[in-house]
């Protein structure tokens, strides 16, 4: 979930400016051949650049790749437009949208409207030694759509010059808010605004009192006892004020500045915050906090998995290119330097177990435990409709405007009339 504004690097004669329906036939088949073994330069559209990463990865790209350079577009910082973005160039089978970032619950989506190229046969990716969420995420109908560019599991960021024992439990945390009030501080926020973070959240409340949002058929069953109980977690919570009021407007970012500005107890995030509350110049809990899993009901919790992926367009020219540029995001050397630089979660299993690394990156074994015990959103092409249905139920809910029972019943209805 980190999103993207326009920022142009001038590399030789290119700017470098830096994250349902069934296919449609004939027509998605004769694009997606045309252009496998051309070459050209090539662009890539990505959310907004939060870490400063791809400004370096295009140079570096280019000065490998003189004749195929990159052009970077960076998109907004709001997951629902960088995919409404990415929907209209597709719709407009514009060319010059090559290679696309795409959320891991956009995949399904995209592939079963014919609008990325499977990664197979003679454009067919590596994945020995991926993480095998991030591969399961970008399969659909036992095929791969996109490459595994970075995954993501939310973690528990705490205070650790406050909390000397990060809560294993739900009930721990809630207990420990007393500290909060002892230094006129807030205790707990995730992202609760009404968007795709505030489907994250909920489904890992949901899941942790033993929800499932659909079943394994895809089937909704979220209209359970289990749901409601997550919901109400928060809703209680919220009411007593041991989540901000303004934790309603919390997406990613604000909810990041409220921790880093020394305002937050505790703060569900994913990886990203790690590396700019150690570095920004701004940041007010430099050594002063730790990570730790998320929280569950009698132990570790769930998180949701995050992610992104980098798929090539159907309606791209240059897919050879575009196939060797999946190559290079996913290599060992990128991978590793999004993980020092950016604090993004590696799709490279041996990565999280490198001692100079993990003595480097303390974080890195509470990162792949929470991406190992993830739960993924639900896999439809109508997981737009499926998140809306969530984040608008779980968002009225948790201020009290419906009760848990009656928002899960309408998640349930609608998700149901989506499909």
């Amino acid at each position: 979930m980190h999103k993207r504004r326009t920022l142009t690097v001038l590399t030789g004669a290119v700017a470098v400016a830096l994250v349902a329906s069934a296919c449609g036939g004939g027509d998605n088949t004769k694009s997606t051949d045309t252009g496998a073994a051309a070459r050209g330069p090539i662009t890539y559209v990505q959310g907004k650049d939060n870490s400063n990463l791809l400004g370096p990865m295009a140079e570096k790209w280019n000065a490998a790749h003189p004749t195929e350079k990159v052009t970077v577009k960076e998109q907004s910082d709001q997951a629902n437009q960088q995919h409404d973005d990415l929907v209209q160039h597709f719709q407009a089978k514009d060319p010059s949208y090559d290679v696309v970032s795409v959320d891991v619950v956009w995949t399904a989506e995209f592939a079963a409207k014919g609008w990325l190229v499977p990664l197979k046969d003679k454009m067919a990716l590596p994945t020995t030694g991926f993480l095998e969420p991030t591969v399961k995420a970008a399969t659909y109908n036992k095929t791969l759509y996109a490459a595994p560019t970075s995954s993501d599991g939310a973690m528990l960021y705490y205070r650790s010059d406050l909390v000397k024992t990060p809560p294993k439990t739900i009930d721990e945390m809630w207990g420990m808010c007393s500290i909060a009030k002892q230094n006129g501080m807030d205790c707990f926020a995730g992202q609760f605004a009404k968007y795709e973070g505030g489907t994250c959240n909920a489904t890992e409340w949901m899941n942790a009192y033993g929800a499932k949002v659909v079943d394994d058929a895809g089937k909704p069953t979220v209209d359970s006892p289990e749901a409601a109980k997550g919901l109400q977690e928060l809703a209680d919570h919220y009411k007593n004020g041991d989540i901000p009021k303004q934790a309603i407007t919390y997406q990613e970012e604000q909810s990041r500045a409220s921790f880093q500005n020394g305002k937050l107890l505790f703060l569900r995030n994913w990886p990203y915050v790690y590396n700019l509350a150690s570095t920004d110049a701004s940041s007010k809990v430099k050594g002063k906090f730790a990570v730790a899993p998320l929280p569950g009901v009698s132990g570790p919790g769930t998180s949701t998995l995050g992610g992104h992926m980098a798929a090539i367009s159907t309606y791209s020219k240059y897919k050879a290119t575009a196939l060797d540029f999946l190559k290079f995001l996913t290599s060992e050397e990128q991978q590793k330097t999004n993980m020092e630089k950016g604090s993004l979660a590696p799709v490279i299993e041996s990565i999280y177990t490198d001692p100079a690394l993990v003595a480097k990156y303390p974080y890195l074994p509470v990162l792949k435990e929470s991406i190992s015990n993830a739960v993924s959103r639900p896999v439809t092409p109508f997981y737009p409709a499926v998140s809306e249905a969530i984040s608008t139920n779980f968002f009225a809910a948790i201020q009290g405007q419906k009760t848990p029972q009656a928002a899960v019943k309408d998640m349930q209805a609608a998700m149901v009339a989506a499909g």
